[in-house]
């Protein structure tokens, strides 16, 4: 079925997002052993392919079956010993996820936390740096439940230059394949991320790229001790098992990779800030507001807005899916039933004539008139 069909309503979400007709039919791959030869060099192929998608050629891509959150689970149990500090960089709600998954295994947070559409600046986190000796600093790149981006470069700069033996850990869910992220040329210890956003791949993959292993596991299905080998394998051409990984979904993945990597990433990048100021720009001119403090802290794969007073989310979202559009509710638990999100990644970006985007915007705007609101429509 083609994601345009007129029986699915476009899912305009941060994720996960619509996806290319041949990622679908990829997924569609009859029963297949994860050590048969064609599996393997698939598998293979695509590991090698990450690493473009994050300009490393010395990193260790890990591709894991779990949702984003997973990725939490391995960076905290492979990275964080009990009792060492760890400082997390709080944009939204993710910052929060990731503080608890921490000390979950034993790590002691301490928190720099944004207001509500802002991120942290770098004279907090210089400031703080000062104050002990962190194993690793957590940046939320785009934090999905209020689309601040942070600026990974210019923190990871500070952070090496002040704090060198410190890790710098990018929670890449939302950005990666949409956001310019160059591993090596930053000095990023580990990038994370998930196949449902801008990769444009069905939920239930963890993708890992890391520099290096600085602590004893204390997980067993997360343990990079066990994962690493089995990367390694697949790389080189020969299987080798651990856990069973989703064949079908990596199918999907290779034929996803070998679509974003056919054109320069940087146009790639051109493109959603392009689209993503073409939402906003529709979004002001609208009189509505936006959650980043700035749109020079706005994220390129989303949007996060305000409900015009006195809508709610019982009006409007439903309404714009009554024109075939989903859009996402709020996810900040502070504010969550003021505000709405719309995603803009993948080939609803890169793939214009599907025309994606002017129907979102068309949808909200039919809907916002139809629910009563006139201002400068």
């Amino acid at each position: 079925m083609s994601s345009t069909n007129q029986t699915h309503k476009l899912c305009m979400i941060p994720g996960p997002v619509e996806f290319h007709e041949d990622v679908l039919a990829a997924m569609s791959t009859l029963s297949t052993s994860h050590v048969s030869a064609d599996f393997i060099s698939i598998f293979g192929e695509s590991i090698e392919l990450l690493r473009k998608i994050v300009f490393t050629a010395k990193g260790q891509p890990f591709v894991v079956s779990g949702s984003g959150t997973l990725g939490w689970d391995m960076v905290a149990s492979n990275l964080v010993e009990p009792n060492e500090d760890v400082l997390v960089l709080n944009s939204g709600y993710f910052g929060d996820s990731f503080s608890a998954c921490i000390e979950t295994y034993g790590g002691k947070v301490t928190q720099i936390k944004a207001p509500i559409g802002d991120k942290p600046s770098l004279q907090e986190i210089s400031e703080i740096l000062k104050t002990k000796s962190f194993k690793a600093i957590t940046i939320t790149h785009v934090d999905t439940s209020t689309g601040v981006l942070s600026d990974i470069k210019e923190i990871a700069q500070l952070v090496k230059e002040q704090s060198p033996k410190t890790l710098v850990i990018v929670d890449g869910v939302c950005s990666v394949g949409v956001e310019e992220i160059r591993m090596d040329e930053w000095g990023l210890d580990l990038v994370m991320t998930a196949s449902q956003k801008a990769l444009g791949v069905p939920p239930g993959l963890t993708i890992e790229t890391f520099k290096q292993r600085k602590a004893p596991v204390t997980s067993y299905f997360a343990s990079w001790n066990n994962w690493l080998p089995i990367m390694n394998a697949y790389e080189a051409r020969k299987g080798m098992y651990f856990a069973t990984p989703p064949v079908q979904l990596i199918y999907a993945l290779n034929t996803s990779l070998k679509q974003i990597t056919s054109v320069p990433l940087e146009k790639r990048f051109e493109q959603h800030k392009k689209m993503s100021k073409y939402v906003k720009d529709t979004i002001e001119e609208l009189g509505l507001k936006m959650l980043p403090k700035s749109r020079d802290m706005a994220a390129n794969g989303m949007t996060a807005v305000y409900y015009p007073a006195p809508l709610t989310a019982a009006d409007l979202l439903p309404k714009v899916a009554s024109n075939n559009i989903v859009i996402a509710g709020g996810l900040h638990k502070a504010i969550a039933s003021q505000y709405f999100r719309i995603g803009h990644m993948g080939i609803s970006v890169t793939e214009p004539d599907r025309k994606h985007l002017e129907e979102t915007i068309s949808a909200l705007k039919v809907s916002l008139k139809d629910l009563g609101y006139t201002a400068n429509l």
